[in-house]
């Protein structure tokens, strides 16, 4: 694999034309200590480009901190950033370093920013204007040296307009913004990906799993893959652990590949002179768009359910009468 896939110390991969595209924007910016905001949809690789970024960066032998905003309690999110003092608040027994300060000299990623309180939003934009902070609980200010770098799913300009998002935050955020691309729009890295997630695999489980067969990666390439990089990432370890040794075939795909690949294209369905059973074709037909909209969601019903503009109850019951 060659040194212009990927980024050495991060591992992200990609040759196509979307990814190529981050690459180099990451590598014009990451000298810099401007803030940036990553956005992408779930397992794209947020984190990751973050992590590029700072090894890239003058800061890359100083900390890398990492938070995700929407995993931590609101009520101990701003302890876990800016640290507190003790008695602070019940169960404050010593005082407690937060991230900003862990993170001295170094960068503080803020992951799922959109999931941020308003009330730590005004506190964050202190740290972006001012350079400073105090402790929870504490009266005494703290000097902060750390790039900020985050990142969100959320559209955060909806959100802005919603007023759920702070607007001067937002424009502090968004000095320089990275989008990353999902998979199903850079389909050409499929195989680069599968192939680095085979050998890594195998190394970890001691398996001897050869390749993908064409018609395995056939069915993968028009996979949509909602779960992006990550879904591929769980597929492929599932694979390896899974075959053990040999080639990959379509029948070693999940159950969802195959059944989705098998309903992407509706079977052209012909009149005989003896002629046709209506409700048989239609359920066939009901059958074959269930489970697309199953596989564009995930697995998820509720999502499922309001693609196929149905309610999710009706959408249970129709899986089970299908048997899929």
């Amino acid at each position: 694999m060659t040194t212009d896939s990927y980024f050495e110390s991060s591992r992200i991969i990609g040759r196509s034309q979307p990814i190529r595209e981050v690459f180099r924007l990451v590598k014009r910016v990451a000298s810099s200590d401007t803030t940036i905001i990553i956005n992408g949809e779930t397992g794209t690789g947020k984190g990751l480009i973050a992590r590029a970024i700072h090894d890239l960066s003058r800061r890359k032998d100083s900390p890398f901190v990492t938070i995700n905003c929407g995993a931590i309690p609101e009520n101990l999110l701003e302890s876990e950033l800016f640290g507190h003092v003790r008695g602070a608040f019940t169960g404050a027994t010593a005082n407690k370093t937060g991230k900003f300060e862990t993170a001295r000299g170094g960068t503080v990623f803020l992951d799922e920013i959109g999931d941020m309180s308003a009330d730590l939003q005004v506190k964050i934009l202190r740290v972006l204007e001012e350079r400073e902070f105090e402790p929870v609980g504490g009266n005494k200010t703290v000097r902060s040296d750390v790039r900020i770098l985050a990142a969100t799913h959320r559209d955060l300009e909806e959100a802005v307009q919603k007023g759920a998002f702070r607007e001067d935050l937002f424009y502090r955020l968004y000095v320089i913004p990275i989008t990353l691309p999902a998979l199903r729009d850079r389909k050409s890295d499929i195989l680069l990906m599968a192939a680095h997630f085979l050998e890594r695999f195998n190394r970890k489980n001691s398996s001897r799993v050869e390749a993908l067969s064409d018609e395995a990666l056939e069915i993968m390439t028009r996979h949509n893959w909602p779960g992006n990089v990550r879904e591929l990432k769980n597929m492929m370890e599932r694979l390896v652990v899974l075959k053990g040794e040999g080639r990959i075939f379509p029948e070693d795909l999940p159950a969802m590949l195959r059944q989705a690949e098998s309903a992407v294209d509706p079977p052209k369905i012909e009149i005989s002179e003896d002629g046709i059973c209506l409700n048989t074709a239609v359920s066939e037909f009901e059958k074959s768009l269930i489970i697309q909209s199953m596989e564009k969601s995930a697995g998820v019903k509720n999502q499922a359910a309001k693609l196929l503009h149905v309610n999710r109850t009706t959408l249970v019951e129709k899986i089970k009468r299908h048997k899929i």
